[in-house]
Protein backbone atom coordinates (compact mmCIF):
# COMPACT_ATOMS: atom_id res chain seq x y z
CA UNK A 1 0.00 0.00 0.00
CA UNK A 2 1.67 3.19 -1.20
CA UNK A 3 0.56 6.71 -0.39
CA UNK A 4 1.00 9.47 -2.96
CA UNK A 5 -0.39 12.95 -2.39
CA UNK A 6 1.21 14.59 -5.42
CA UNK A 7 -0.99 17.39 -6.72
CA UNK A 8 -3.03 17.49 -3.50
CA UNK A 9 -3.47 20.45 -1.17
CA UNK A 10 -3.55 19.71 2.55
CA UNK A 11 -4.28 22.00 5.50
CA UNK A 12 -2.83 20.96 8.88
CA UNK A 13 -3.65 22.91 12.03
CA UNK A 14 -1.53 22.85 15.17
CA UNK A 15 1.52 21.97 13.07
CA UNK A 16 4.15 23.73 15.16
CA UNK A 17 5.41 20.66 16.99
CA UNK A 18 4.78 17.06 17.95
CA UNK A 19 1.92 15.26 16.24
CA UNK A 20 0.99 18.20 14.00
CA UNK A 21 4.58 18.56 12.81
CA UNK A 22 4.78 14.85 11.98
CA UNK A 23 1.51 15.05 10.04
CA UNK A 24 2.51 18.14 8.05
CA UNK A 25 5.90 16.72 7.18
CA UNK A 26 4.33 13.38 6.26
CA UNK A 27 2.08 15.00 3.67
CA UNK A 28 4.90 17.17 2.33
CA UNK A 29 7.22 14.18 2.01
CA UNK A 30 4.54 12.40 -0.03
CA UNK A 31 4.11 15.24 -2.50
CA UNK A 32 1.29 17.39 -1.09
CA UNK A 33 1.28 21.16 -1.04
CA UNK A 34 0.87 21.74 2.70
CA UNK A 35 -0.60 24.79 4.42
CA UNK A 36 0.33 24.59 8.10
CA UNK A 37 -0.76 26.85 10.94
CA UNK A 38 -0.15 27.24 14.66
CA UNK A 39 0.30 29.98 17.25
CA UNK A 40 4.08 30.42 16.99
CA UNK A 41 5.82 31.27 13.72
CA UNK A 42 9.18 30.09 15.07
CA UNK A 43 7.91 26.55 15.65
CA UNK A 44 6.20 26.54 12.26
CA UNK A 45 9.43 27.52 10.55
CA UNK A 46 11.09 24.54 12.22
CA UNK A 47 8.28 22.34 10.90
CA UNK A 48 8.46 23.74 7.38
CA UNK A 49 10.00 21.45 4.80
CA UNK A 50 9.67 21.50 1.03
CA UNK A 51 6.18 22.19 -0.25
CA UNK A 52 4.85 23.99 2.82
CA UNK A 53 3.28 27.39 3.53
CA UNK A 54 3.07 28.44 7.19
CA UNK A 55 0.85 30.98 8.92
CA UNK A 56 0.80 31.87 12.62
CA UNK A 57 -2.58 32.76 14.17
CA UNK A 58 -5.01 31.69 16.88
CA UNK A 59 -7.74 29.40 15.57
CA UNK A 60 -10.19 31.31 17.74
CA UNK A 61 -9.88 34.03 15.06
CA UNK A 62 -12.58 33.17 12.51
CA UNK A 63 -11.43 35.89 10.08
CA UNK A 64 -7.90 34.47 10.12
CA UNK A 65 -9.24 31.00 9.40
CA UNK A 66 -11.19 32.28 6.41
CA UNK A 67 -8.14 34.12 5.05
CA UNK A 68 -5.90 31.09 5.54
CA UNK A 69 -8.32 28.76 3.77
CA UNK A 70 -8.72 31.27 0.94
CA UNK A 71 -4.92 31.33 0.55
CA UNK A 72 -4.84 27.54 0.35
CA UNK A 73 -7.64 27.55 -2.19
CA UNK A 74 -5.49 29.66 -4.51
CA UNK A 75 -3.80 26.36 -5.43
CA UNK A 76 -7.05 25.52 -7.18
CA UNK A 77 -8.22 22.90 -4.71
CA UNK A 78 -8.43 21.84 -1.08
CA UNK A 79 -8.23 18.08 -0.79
CA UNK A 80 -7.41 17.45 2.85
CA UNK A 81 -8.05 19.12 6.19
CA UNK A 82 -6.41 17.83 9.37
CA UNK A 83 -7.80 19.41 12.53
CA UNK A 84 -4.93 18.76 14.91
CA UNK A 85 -4.92 21.99 16.94
CA UNK A 86 -6.12 21.44 20.49
CA UNK A 87 -4.85 20.71 23.96
CA UNK A 88 -5.30 21.95 27.50
CA UNK A 89 -3.90 25.50 27.11
CA UNK A 90 -1.93 25.28 30.33
CA UNK A 91 -4.85 24.10 32.43
CA UNK A 92 -4.59 21.39 35.07
CA UNK A 93 -7.22 19.50 37.01
CA UNK A 94 -9.30 21.52 39.45
CA UNK A 95 -12.45 20.48 41.34
CA UNK A 96 -15.48 21.08 39.17
CA UNK A 97 -16.84 23.79 41.45
CA UNK A 98 -13.62 25.80 41.00
CA UNK A 99 -13.59 25.77 37.18
CA UNK A 100 -14.54 29.12 35.70
CA UNK A 101 -16.75 29.41 32.66
CA UNK A 102 -13.89 31.17 30.85
CA UNK A 103 -11.62 28.15 31.46
CA UNK A 104 -14.35 25.82 30.23
CA UNK A 105 -14.96 27.84 27.08
CA UNK A 106 -11.25 28.20 26.32
CA UNK A 107 -10.87 24.46 25.83
CA UNK A 108 -14.00 24.15 23.71
CA UNK A 109 -12.74 27.06 21.62
CA UNK A 110 -9.45 25.38 20.72
CA UNK A 111 -10.61 21.74 20.58
CA UNK A 112 -14.06 22.02 18.97
CA UNK A 113 -14.89 25.49 17.69
CA UNK A 114 -11.73 25.72 15.59
CA UNK A 115 -12.35 22.32 14.04
CA UNK A 116 -15.92 23.30 13.19
CA UNK A 117 -14.82 26.62 11.68
CA UNK A 118 -12.17 24.98 9.52
CA UNK A 119 -14.58 22.25 8.34
CA UNK A 120 -17.17 24.91 7.52
CA UNK A 121 -14.57 26.89 5.56
CA UNK A 122 -13.25 24.01 3.43
CA UNK A 123 -16.60 22.33 2.75
CA UNK A 124 -17.62 24.49 -0.24
CA UNK A 125 -14.40 23.77 -2.17
CA UNK A 126 -14.59 20.07 -1.37
CA UNK A 127 -18.24 19.93 -2.43
CA UNK A 128 -17.42 21.58 -5.75
CA UNK A 129 -14.66 19.06 -6.32
CA UNK A 130 -16.87 16.14 -5.34
CA UNK A 131 -14.22 14.80 -2.99
CA UNK A 132 -12.31 15.60 0.18
CA UNK A 133 -10.83 14.25 3.37
CA UNK A 134 -11.31 15.72 6.83
CA UNK A 135 -9.44 14.10 9.71
CA UNK A 136 -9.62 15.43 13.26
CA UNK A 137 -7.32 14.46 16.09
CA UNK A 138 -9.48 13.63 19.08
CA UNK A 139 -8.23 11.60 22.05
CA UNK A 140 -8.87 8.59 24.19
CA UNK A 141 -10.44 11.24 26.42
CA UNK A 142 -13.16 11.60 23.78
CA UNK A 143 -14.14 7.96 24.19
CA UNK A 144 -13.87 7.58 27.94
CA UNK A 145 -12.41 9.73 30.69
CA UNK A 146 -9.36 11.95 30.52
CA UNK A 147 -6.14 11.10 32.34
CA UNK A 148 -5.71 14.84 32.86
CA UNK A 149 -8.89 15.04 34.92
CA UNK A 150 -9.77 18.27 33.11
CA UNK A 151 -13.54 18.27 32.66
CA UNK A 152 -13.62 20.69 29.72
CA UNK A 153 -10.94 18.75 27.83
CA UNK A 154 -12.82 15.46 28.14
CA UNK A 155 -16.12 17.07 27.18
CA UNK A 156 -14.57 18.91 24.23
CA UNK A 157 -12.98 15.75 22.83
CA UNK A 158 -16.31 13.93 23.15
CA UNK A 159 -17.87 16.81 21.22
CA UNK A 160 -15.21 16.50 18.51
CA UNK A 161 -16.02 12.81 18.13
CA UNK A 162 -19.71 13.68 17.79
CA UNK A 163 -18.93 16.37 15.22
CA UNK A 164 -16.87 13.86 13.24
CA UNK A 165 -19.71 11.36 13.07
CA UNK A 166 -22.31 13.99 12.21
CA UNK A 167 -20.23 15.60 9.44
CA UNK A 168 -19.37 12.18 8.05
CA UNK A 169 -23.09 11.52 7.64
CA UNK A 170 -23.79 14.96 6.16
CA UNK A 171 -20.89 15.21 3.71
CA UNK A 172 -20.65 11.65 2.46
CA UNK A 173 -23.02 12.30 -0.44
CA UNK A 174 -20.49 14.81 -1.78
CA UNK A 175 -17.61 12.34 -1.79
CA UNK A 176 -16.13 13.82 1.39
CA UNK A 177 -15.02 11.52 4.19
CA UNK A 178 -14.78 12.72 7.80
CA UNK A 179 -12.91 10.65 10.36
CA UNK A 180 -10.97 11.01 13.57
CA UNK A 181 -7.79 9.56 15.06
CA UNK A 182 -7.85 9.12 18.84
CA UNK A 183 -4.26 8.92 20.09
CA UNK A 184 -3.17 7.23 23.24
CA UNK A 185 -0.50 8.86 25.38
CA UNK A 186 2.18 10.54 23.26
CA UNK A 187 4.94 12.71 24.74
CA UNK A 188 4.57 15.27 21.99
CA UNK A 189 4.38 18.70 23.65
CA UNK A 190 5.20 20.50 26.92
CA UNK A 191 1.80 19.68 28.43
CA UNK A 192 2.08 15.93 27.82
CA UNK A 193 5.69 15.98 29.03
CA UNK A 194 4.64 17.65 32.30
CA UNK A 195 1.86 15.11 32.66
CA UNK A 196 4.27 12.22 32.11
CA UNK A 197 6.76 13.56 34.65
CA UNK A 198 4.00 14.07 37.22
CA UNK A 199 3.36 10.31 37.36
CA UNK A 200 6.80 9.53 38.75
CA UNK A 201 8.67 6.29 38.10
CA UNK A 202 5.98 4.03 39.56
CA UNK A 203 3.15 5.73 37.72
CA UNK A 204 5.03 5.66 34.44
CA UNK A 205 5.70 1.95 34.83
CA UNK A 206 2.04 1.30 35.64
CA UNK A 207 0.91 3.21 32.55
CA UNK A 208 3.22 1.23 30.29
CA UNK A 209 1.96 -2.03 31.77
CA UNK A 210 -1.61 -1.05 30.82
CA UNK A 211 -0.59 -0.68 27.17
CA UNK A 212 -0.52 -3.93 25.18
CA UNK A 213 2.52 -2.85 23.17
CA UNK A 214 4.34 -1.75 26.35
CA UNK A 215 5.44 1.58 24.91
CA UNK A 216 4.14 5.10 24.53
CA UNK A 217 3.13 6.42 21.14
CA UNK A 218 5.28 8.48 18.81
CA UNK A 219 4.04 11.40 16.73
CA UNK A 220 4.78 9.33 13.62
CA UNK A 221 2.39 6.61 14.82
CA UNK A 222 -0.45 9.12 14.75
CA UNK A 223 0.70 10.70 11.48
CA UNK A 224 0.68 7.30 9.75
CA UNK A 225 -2.97 6.77 10.72
CA UNK A 226 -3.89 10.23 9.41
CA UNK A 227 -2.10 9.60 6.12
CA UNK A 228 -4.08 6.40 5.67
CA UNK A 229 -7.45 8.05 6.37
CA UNK A 230 -6.56 10.88 3.97
CA UNK A 231 -5.57 8.49 1.21
CA UNK A 232 -7.56 6.84 -1.55
CA UNK A 233 -7.23 3.57 0.34
CA UNK A 234 -9.75 4.90 2.88
CA UNK A 235 -12.34 6.12 0.38
CA UNK A 236 -15.16 4.04 1.92
CA UNK A 237 -14.43 4.88 5.55
CA UNK A 238 -16.28 7.79 7.11
CA UNK A 239 -17.68 8.85 10.47
CA UNK A 240 -15.20 6.59 12.24
CA UNK A 241 -12.81 7.01 15.16
CA UNK A 242 -9.55 5.10 14.84
CA UNK A 243 -7.90 4.50 18.22
CA UNK A 244 -4.11 4.54 17.93
CA UNK A 245 -3.09 3.78 21.47
CA UNK A 246 -0.91 0.66 21.52
CA UNK A 247 -3.84 -1.48 22.64
CA UNK A 248 -5.60 -1.45 25.98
Amino acid sequence: MNFDFSGKTAIVTGAGHGIGRAIARGFADLGAQVFACDLEIGELQETSAGRMTVWAFDIADRAAIAAFVAEAERTGRIDILVNNAGGVRGQTHRPVEEVTFEQWRALFEVNVDGAFAFAQSVAPAMKRAGSGRIVSISSGAGLGVSLTGIQAYAAAKHALVGLTRQLGHELGRFGITVNSVAPGFVRSNPASERQWQSYGADGQKAMLERIAMRRLGRPEDIADAVLFLASEHASWITGQVLQVDGGK
